[in-house]
């Protein structure tokens, strides 16, 4: 294994009905390009050696498990001989990660779906993300500027950007259109979080809200803090956000890919 330090993502919310697909899928299994978004993610910890995994599982469960139990036949050219009842497993394309699938209820919330993995966390340092965004931010950074400042959290925190875009004129032409931010001061947390294992003090029922419940409390405290990334970042929220993935990984040369 490679970094010890494990990364639990949270993947048991309800789908947003991106496209037809998320009727019947959570939104970490939502393909961009040939895999669901829940990989990209794994990709880009694994790129910079965390490759333990905790899923927070919730809605379609099984769907998020059946994916990773028939990873490695998914991911190889395969030659079955039905007579003899043997699948052999050719051009194997497996990745070297280790992936822990907790079922934490269909019903608890972000917060509640944390607390119940303590026990796999234990006393170690620990990375935190949603299943639903992908970024280029520099997780070696991240993590040192955590352990320096010495609190309990560190959120990824990302501009703000506006719904709806400038619209420049000369005249009556467009000559610029393009998506601003909120504004010079508006940040987002964007995931990607890094914490201490007291945080779990924090967290005591099953409906506990991560944002509310947590990250609310530990800025009260004193005990959050913000690592500032003003480079790549995207959720999938909507439809929109998925076919701008989709077209920045069909491109070739997707952001948030360094692997």
């Amino acid at each position: 294994m490679g970094n010890q330090t494990k990364v639990i993502i949270l993947a048991g919310g309800m789908g947003t009905r991106l496209a037809e697909e998320t009727i019947t899928l959570p939104k970490p299994m939502v393909r961009i390009g040939q895999h669901p978004i829940i990989w990209h993610i794994m990709k880009i910890y694994e790129s910079y050696g965390f490759d333990e995994f905790v899923v927070a599982l919730g809605y379609k469960a099984e769907s998020i498990k059946d994916f990773f139990l028939h990873f490695a036949d998914l991911a190889s050219d395969l030659t079955i001989d039905l007579a003899a009842g043997t699948v052999a497993r050719r051009r194997c394309q497996q990745e070297a990660w280790k992936i822990h699938l907790i079922d934490t209820g269909l019903e608890t919330l972000t917060g509640g779906r944390v607390r119940r993995l303590a026990p796999l966390i234990g006393r170690q340092t620990f990375m935190l993300t949603y299943g639903d965004g992908v970024s280029d931010v520099r997780l070696d950074r991240l993590l040192a500027y955590h352990r320096d400042h010495g609190k309990l959290a560190t959120v990824t925190a990302v501009p703000a950007v506006a719904r709806f875009g400038n619209v420049i004129f000369d005249g009556e032409q467009v000559v610029r259109f393009a998506e601003k931010r909120s504004s010079d001061e508006a940040w987002i947390n964007g995931g990607f979080m890094v914490m201490e294992p007291d945080i779990f003090q924090y967290l005591n029922k099953d409906d506990d809200v991560l944002e509310v419940d947590l990250l609310e409390r530990l800025t009260n405290d004193g005990q959050l803090a913000a690592y500032r990334h003003e480079g790549f970042w995207q959720c999938m929220d909507t439809l929109r956000d998925k076919q701008l993935l989709e077209k920045l990984w069909s491109a070739g040369a997707p952001p948030w890919k360094n692997w």
